[in-house]
């Protein structure tokens, strides 16, 4: 089984929604909100701006975070994330 089909929802209880938002604002979004979260956890990250699918990816190369899955829903981008350090 692969790891995205493992993902349970219920780990996802930390959630941001940067919908509505365009770069450069949901890049300081995720980083701030990702300071708060533990070492381990899992959040999720709604946006809308094309450019943040990009934009997450590079983030998270970046500051070591996993991205476990990434879904396309009509124009909504939903990241899940794994906080690695």
């Amino acid at each position: 089984m692969s790891e995205q089909e493992k993902i349970n929802e219920e780990d996802f209880k930390s959630v941001l929604d940067t919908r509505g938002l365009y770069c450069p604002e949901p890049l300081f979004e995720i980083r701030n909100f990702s300071e708060d979260i533990e070492i381990g956890k899992c959040f999720k990250v709604f946006a809308d701006d094309p450019a943040a699918e990009e934009d997450f990816k590079r983030w998270a190369k970046r500051t070591g975070q996993e991205i476990l899955r990434f879904e396309k829903n009509g124009e909504d981008l939903v990241f899940y994330f794994k906080k690695k350090k």
